[in-house]
């Protein structure tokens, strides 16, 4: 591995690089691509929530990706056309999920894989990128993509040729300036002797297109911004990189080691008695080999203390093994292999250790219900114990394949909640704790998205007279105001959340002036009643 990064270097510095402003395969096409798809962003996101109109956009940016590639681009493209199946994904789920948090998640994602996908469409693998080179891979094409549209259009723009244009243009403005006084005479005298043109006249002078000047602007502002970003992307899409350092293709070299092997072997053989002890006292009072001291109440009491603590001790044990193997000098095969060694020890307990923070879990949801926190955390942790997994197999076979493992794990993470639908999750969990006699916090469950309706319409068509279905009525009333944005903010949850709702009786929300004059009607009626 070493010796491939070396070679790679000497050929990386002897290729010529980059050049700062690319020169665009199809330059009109990209140019005229982006403002529309400025216009687009401007039309779909002109609301306050997100639907359909994340997944489209992505559809439509990566289609005029492919457009202006061609077949050639595609055939570059495709050694990392995988990140398309979870950016399709991601973005997809958006319009599927209504949790503010996971659609949050789902967001910033569908950002990161399209950075990446933008990064490696012309050049480069993704798998061959080093651990901590993900994020500055994504920040680097996100700062190139603000900074590279200005001097795409400089060179892309003959703006010399647009200059000597306006002059042959200034005769024209003149006539029309001199011609609006001469219209406004002759539409005067028209309208006067006509009363159907004046019926359209007045029609058009009284159009209202529904915004001020300065909505207008800011409308323009965001098409243009849009614009820029977009060409900002399509323009680094399209670099031909040579340069294979800066097109993420290298693994890092590794550094010389600082650590010698003894003190190497002597940190991680302590860190393996220190976590062996813990894991015997845990197997022995997780698994009912023994008594819990007097001072734990329950287990649900002694679950609660300590779960945090065992889980930032398995994000630090994964992190020292990482740290170690880079930094630790390692002379022959066999000191190797005993570095290996206790690394692979020290995983297998810190995945006892995790294995016991998922019971603690586990015993907390199960005497307190499940929360947004507890749900998301557990997930968390099954998807750190595959890494954990990885881990222990990369110290043996391909250890530069870790980075892309890792990037997989944190994927299949967000996935499995998308796939679990955690309000859904959380709304079936509590309600059968509570048919159980355990305490509902309502509170809680009404405050879900519209992920858990078909939870709550169930329980509602079973229990229609409990107090607690007054409160999922009132929920599912909210559900039935119309959100704001048009077809673009059509949404999936929402969507069959509102045709639950509707055999509902909702109240009908009236304005201001009808409310005060329906309760003054009420007030007379009462006193009308009182007085007979």
């Amino acid at each position: 591995m070493t010796t491939a990064a070396t070679d790679f270097s000497t050929h990386d510095a002897e290729a010529p690089s980059a050049p700062a402003v690319p020169r665009l395969r199809r330059p009109l096409a990209t140019l005229l691509a982006s403002l529309g798809l400025g216009a687009c962003a401007e039309v779909l996101f002109d609301g306050p929530a997100l639907g359909l109109s994340f997944p489209l956009f992505i559809v439509l940016l990566l289609a005029v990706l492919l457009g202006l590639g061609g077949r050639e681009g595609w055939q570059r493209a495709r050694p990392n056309a995988w990140l398309l199946v979870p950016l399709l994904f991601f973005s997809g789920m958006v319009f599927v999920r209504a949790s503010p948090f996971l659609t949050t998640l789902n967001v910033l994602a569908s950002g990161f894989l399209l950075l990446l996908v933008t990064h490696f469409w012309a050049a480069g693998r993704v798998e061959r990128l080093g651990l901590w080179s993900y994020p500055f891979t994504a920040l680097g094409t996100f700062f190139r993509a603000v900074l590279l549209p200005p001097g795409v259009v400089r060179s892309e723009v003959d703006l010399s040729a647009a200059r000597r244009q306006v002059p042959k243009l200034m005769p024209v403005v003149r006539g029309a300036l001199l011609a609006v006084p001469v219209l406004g005479i002759f539409t005067a005298l028209l309208v006067s002797a006509d009363a159907v043109f004046e019926e359209a006249v007045a029609r058009v002078l009284a159009f209202n297109p529904g915004m001020t000047f300065l909505d207008g602007v800011g409308r323009l502002v965001f098409v243009g911004g849009s614009a820029f970003g977009v060409l900002g992307l399509l323009a680094h899409a399209q670099r031909r990189r040579r340069n294979g350092a800066e097109a993420g293709e290298a693994e890092v070299t590794p550094a010389e080691g600082r650590l010698g092997f003894t003190e190497s072997l002597t940190l991680v053989g302590l860190v393996d008695l220190l976590f062996l002890g813990f894991t015997a006292i845990q197997l022995a009072f997780l698994f009912g080999a023994a008594q819990l001291p007097a001072r734990f109440v329950s287990y649900s009491e002694y679950a609660r203390r300590g779960f945090f603590e065992l889980l930032a001790v398995s994000v630090m044990t994964l992190a020292l093994s990482l740290a170690l193997a880079r930094w630790t000098r390692l002379q022959g095969q066999g000191q190797v292999t005993a570095f290996r060694v206790a690394c692979s020890v020290m995983v297998g307990l810190v995945l006892v250790i995790l294995a016991s923070a998922m019971k603690r879990m586990a015993l907390y949801e199960s005497a307190y219900g499940y929360t947004h926190l507890r749900v998301y955390t557990h997930v968390f942790m099954v998807a750190l114990a595959g890494v954990l997994v990885w881990r222990a197999v990369t110290l043996w076979w391909r250890p530069e394949r870790f980075a892309i493992g890792a990037f997989v794990g944190a994927l299949g993470f967000l996935a499995a909640l998308n796939v679990l639908n955690p309000d859904a999750f959380i709304a079936q969990g509590n309600l059968a704790r509570a048919a159980e006699g355990y305490v509902l916090d309502e509170s809680h469950l009404v405050s879900l998205s519209e992920d858990a309706a078909p939870e709550l319409s169930a329980y509602l068509a079973q229990s229609p007279d409990s107090v607690f279905s007054r409160n999922v009525h009132g929920m599912f009333c909210r559900f039935t105001e119309p959100m704001p944005g048009g077809w673009p903010a059509f949404h999936l949850a929402r969507h069959r959340a509102a045709k639950w709702a509707h055999p509902l009786q909702c109240p009908v929300s009236m304005p201001a002036p009808v409310a005060e004059q329906a309760s003054a009607v009420e007030e007379t009626d009462d006193s009308l009643k009182v007085t007979y």
